[in-house]
């Protein structure tokens, strides 16, 4: 019988689950703000994560700002995940900011301008 999901899969999934956990309770809020881990890619070897993030309530130089201090304490992010998982190595984490919700806002506004327009 075959594997539903693979062992990559499973493992960003727990590593996502992880990393909301460890971002809001032992991480200093002010430092990044409000963050919301959307999606944890990990390579098939287990090597390298990179974790697509959202900032909320933060301009544009903020939101570089949160993912150089989120990239800054990887060493920090690392170890609570070491403490948090049974897993031999810990990938290397890198993240990266996750614009995929305002571009599915913009086009919600312009599928309503349109829309709108129409009616017109």
């Amino acid at each position: 019988m075959a594997r539903e999901f693979s062992r990559s899969a499973r493992v960003s999934s727990q590593i996502q689950k992880e990393l909301a956990l460890i971002l809001q309770r032992e991480f200093d809020v002010k430092r990044v703000g409000f963050v919301t881990v959307n999606e944890v890619v990990i390579s098939k070897d287990l090597a390298v994560a990179k974790i697509y993030v959202t900032v909320l309530n933060a301009d544009d130089q903020g939101k570089k700002d949160s993912i150089k201090s989120l990239n800054d304490a990887t060493p920090f992010i690392r170890s609570e995940l070491c403490k948090r998982m049974r897993l031999r190595n810990i990938p290397e984490l890198r993240f990266y900011y996750d614009d995929s919700f305002e571009t599915g806002m913009r086009v919600a506004e312009l599928l309503s301008e349109s829309k709108d327009k129409k009616k017109d």
